[in-house]
């Protein structure tokens, strides 16, 4: 089954903008955000500030992809 991408605005350093992502990955950063006791907007600050190329909607998703990845392995480690 394919997620659709969802396209919303989000704030980031004060601009405006766009970002298009598929539902799950809306809702894990949500989830991130919630850990960190933060905004989403502050997550994808955080995303946008250390990407080094490609487009923020590619940077969000390997974000996810590497925070699920890391709290994986943690807990891999700790069985």
């Amino acid at each position: 089954m394919k997620s659709p991408v969802i396209k919303r605005s989000i704030v980031i350093a004060g601009h405006k903008t766009s970002v298009s992502l598929e539902d799950g990955f809306w809702d894990a950063l949500k989830h991130i955000a919630a850990e960190r006791k933060v905004t989403l907007s502050d997550v994808v600050q955080e995303v946008d500030q250390k990407r080094k190329q490609g487009n923020l909607s590619s940077a969000i998703r390997l974000f996810v992809l590497d925070h699920y990845r890391t709290h994986y392995s943690a807990g891999r480690a700790r069985s």
